[in-house]
């Protein structure tokens, strides 16, 4: 037995096919967890009203002698901060950002004792980070970012 299929017929079949083609990545974008979609910040546009304060930051970091360094070492990550500021006058906040997955992201306030401080390796998982440094020395606060692959 052999089907004849008109081409009316044939544009409706393809039409639908693609309409349901389609509508399975809709639904799986949609509503299955493993693509879960989501803002790198919850609070967009509050933090974009504070971004000009942000460069402003950044930029007074940028004018100093000598700026924060990361480096990697078989530790972890070790972050040099400027030696012409006494390690005990600095505090602050440094924050790993994992775009991918927010469920890995974590804080560390600053308590130094040296200039140099050590994010060990554990904390850290391979790939893409955003480092955020917010450290404050005499009053002045002092603004860090960096991505790095680690």
């Amino acid at each position: 037995m052999k089907i004849k299929i008109s081409w009316p017929t044939g544009i409706v079949l393809a039409l639908v096919a693609f309409m349901i083609f389609i509508l399975s990545f809709v639904y799986k974008v949609m509503f299955l967890p493993e693509y879960d979609h989501h803002l790198v910040s919850e609070e967009y546009y509050k933090d974009e009203l504070n971004y000009q304060k942000e460069i402003n930051e950044e930029n007074k970091g940028i004018a100093l002698k000598e700026n924060i360094k990361i480096s990697k070492d078989s530790l972890g990550l070790t972050i040099t901060f400027p030696s012409e500021f006494k390690p005990s006058e600095i505090s602050g906040l440094i924050s790993f950002i994992r775009l991918s997955n927010e469920k890995i992201d974590f804080s560390v306030p600053i308590k130094l004792t040296s200039n140099n401080y050590l994010i060990e390796d554990e904390m850290l998982v391979d790939g893409r980070w955003d480092v955020k440094i917010e450290w404050i020395v005499n009053g002045n606060i002092y603004l860090y970012k960096e991505k790095l692959i680690y």
